[in-house]
This record gives structure tokens, sequence and C-alpha cells, in this order.
């Protein structure tokens, strides 16, 4: 079995594959200040709910975009399952160029998410990513990672509501029906979802613009079902793509590695 991590700035998304079936998986806080312990039991606890064995971990593939997690879930992968986590950093073949001025400001979910994209529906495509932050990837017909968009997710623009306006209330994030709201709570929720809704539109309609139309667009993330269901762009949701990325870059690199034992020695 292979355990596959992404850490988010505000949730950790857990699952496991056997071969190319996930037969698991867990959304959980992103807790920086939790122990090695306190993690390893809290996922052995999962694994025991889902009658699975953490013996059988053969492997164990982490994105993160938190790197004060990035020591904890090293050590919760050898303690606990045995194994040498893989980060996904500089160094790990992705099989995706990174076309932008530097390759290594781009989060690891991202380059994962258009991993998983480009192998399941091909390019050109956009990934978006509804997370703290909602992301826009476009990844080229050749699969290469050309650029992307970073917004304010729809969480921290309902806080920033709650947060700065003194009489207005911390409210449920969804479609409330219609765009004219008769009360306080409908009148935010149409602000909230509606505003995002059209503000992905709008992305997706210059992205597409500079892409070519025939782009394919894939969302992913907490509230990506909520928005989809309100835009003209949003073709597939895929709720496990970052997981799916995991395993899909865990495989390359075992392959990579695999050809190398093979390889000739050099005539000396």
């Amino acid at each position: 079995m292979l355990l596959t991590i992404d850490v988010g700035n505000t949730n950790t998304v857990l699952g496991v594959f056997r071969r190319e079936e996930l037969i698991a998986h867990w959304r959980l806080t992103t807790a920086r200040l939790q122990t090695v312990d306190e993690y390893g039991v809290l996922t052995r606890n999962l694994f025991t709910l889902k009658e699975l064995d953490p013996k059988q971990v053969r492997g164990v593939i982490i994105s993160s975009v938190v790197p004060p997690m990035n020591w904890t879930l090293s050590e919760l992968s050898k303690v606990y399952f045995e194994q040498k986590a893989m980060f996904v950093e500089a160094g790990v073949k992705t099989g995706m160029a990174v076309l932008v001025d530097n390759p290594l400001e781009v989060g690891a979910d991202r380059i994962v998410n258009g991993v998983a994209a480009f192998h399941k529906y091909g390019g050109p495509c956009i990934v978006v990513d509804f997370g703290t932050a909602i992301t826009f990837d476009a990844i080229s017909a050749k699969g290469e990672y050309v650029g992307g968009v970073i917004a304010p997710g729809l969480g921290i623009a309902s806080e920033a509501l709650f947060a700065r306006a003194a009489k207005l209330p911390r409210v449920e994030i969804k479609d409330p029906g219609k765009v004219i709201g008769t009360n306080t709570v409908t009148h935010m929720q149409a602000g909230l979802y509606y505003g995002a809704v059209d503000m992905v539109d709008g992305m997706l309609t210059r992205m597409k613009a500079e892409l070519g139309e025939n782009v394919k667009v894939i969302a992913t993330g907490g509230q990506a079902r909520l928005v989809a269901k309100g835009s003209k762009h949003i073709e597939n949701t895929d709720e496990f793509l970052t997981l799916e990325g995991l395993r899909i870059i865990w495989e390359k690199n075992q392959c990579n590695e695999a050809s190398k034992k093979h390889e000739p020695k050099a005539a000396r």
C-alpha cells in the first residue's frame, strides 16, 4: 500500500492506495503544533477504523505547503510506518516541465495537481483548486506547467467579513438560491457564493483567451463541487486529484530508481 499526504494551510488530506485504487481517505485539520506521537496515534486509529494494517504500507509520499510540518511528518513516516517519506520537491521526478520565472516558488500541490490533471484529462487544461486560496494552474498541450493565478479563498473572504464588520455574523457558505437576498445572512451568502462563481468564471474566460478555447477545466478542493454547480466553465470535479497526482509521481520515481539499478556500469 502507498500512503499519500497532502498538507495544506487549512486541511491535511491522507489517502491510501492499493496499486491504483484509492481504498481509504481522510481530511484532517492541519495542526502545526501536534507532535509526531499525536499524529502517529491519530493515523494508526484511522487505519484501524478502516481495518488496514500499517505494516503493509510500502511507501509514503508527501506534498506540503507548510514547511514547519515537514519534520513531523517525516518522523511520523519513519517511526510509525518504517518508511522514508518522499517529499515532492526539487530533485523529485514529476515528468512536468515548470516554465515559470522561479520554479521553486510554485507550491508542490499545484505541480501535483497539474501532473494528475494532464495524466487523467490531457492538455491543455486548467486546474482550479479551492483551498485556503483559490489557485488556477495552466497546463499546456505538451504537459508543461506554464503559470497560474492565486486568489483569496471563500473561507478567507467569509472570515474577513465576520472579523472586520461588527454587525455581520459568521455564515455557512452556500448557494442561497437567488442573488437578491431578503436578510443579512442571504445577503452575505449571495455575495460569497455568486461572487466566487463569477470571479472563477471571469478568470477562466481570461485564461482560456490566452491558452485557446479548447481547454479542459478541472476543479478540486473543499468547495469545488459547490462552485462548479454555478460555473459555466468547470467541466470536471475531481475530489482526489492531488492524491492521484502523488500516486503518479511516486510511481514515476520508483520506475526511475528501478531503471538506474539496471543500467550497465561504465567500462573501466
